[in-house]
C-alpha cells in the first residue's frame, strides 16, 4: 500500500492540533480526511473516516480515476474505473466506478450506447446503488 501511494500522491500527514489552519482551508470536519488534489492544488477527490484497506485502496483508485476524468483524459479516467472493477468488484466503490467508466467511455466516444448498457448492468449487479439510481434515464423503454 505505501508503494502505491508513494508512487502516485505526494503525501503530507497533518495532525489537527499542529496546523489547524488547514483544517479549516480543506474545511476537514473529521478525521481521518485524505484529499487528492490535482497539480494545481483543487480537490478532486475526498475520502472521510477510517476504510477496511480493500475500500480504502480503491478509493485512493478513484481519486486517480477523477483527476484524469476533470482533466478531459477520458481513456486514462475509463482504463482507471475499469481496474477498481476488476481489483475490487465486491467494495462500496465498483459501482461508482462502473458509472463514471461509461460516462468516460462516452466522453471519449460519444457512444451513448454504452450509458444504457451501464444501467443494465448496474440494475442486475447492484440494485440497491444510489448510482443504479442515477442510471435510471439511461435505462431503454
Amino acid at each position: 500500500m505505501a508503494n502505491f501511494i508513494n508512487a502516485n500522491f505526494l503525501p503530507v500527514e497533518a495532525h489537527i492540533k499542529e496546523h489547524p489552519a488547514w483544517f479549516h482551508r480543506f474545511e476537514a470536519v473529521w478525521t481521518p480526511t485524505v484529499l487528492a488534489l490535482d497539480s494545481k492544488g483543487v480537490e478532486r477527490f475526498r475520502i472521510e473516516g477510517y476504510l477496511p484497506i480493500d475500500e480504502f485502496s480503491a478509493q485512493l483508485e478513484m481519486a486517480l480515476a477523477r483527476i484524469a476524468f476533470d482533466q478531459k483524459k477520458w481513456a486514462d479516467a475509463e482504463r482507471l474505473y475499469a481496474g477498481v472493477i476488476q481489483d475490487y468488484p465486491m467494495t462500496a466503490s465498483a459501482p461508482e466506478a462502473r458509472y463514471w467508466r461509461a460516462v468516460s467511455y462516452y466522453k471519449r466516444t460519444n457512444d451513448h450506447t454504452a450509458l444504457g448498457d451501464v444501467a443494465q448492468e448496474l440494475k442486475e449487479l447492484s440494485p440497491e446503488s444510489i448510482w443504479t439510481k442515477k442510471t435510471i434515464p439511461w435505462l431503454a423503454h
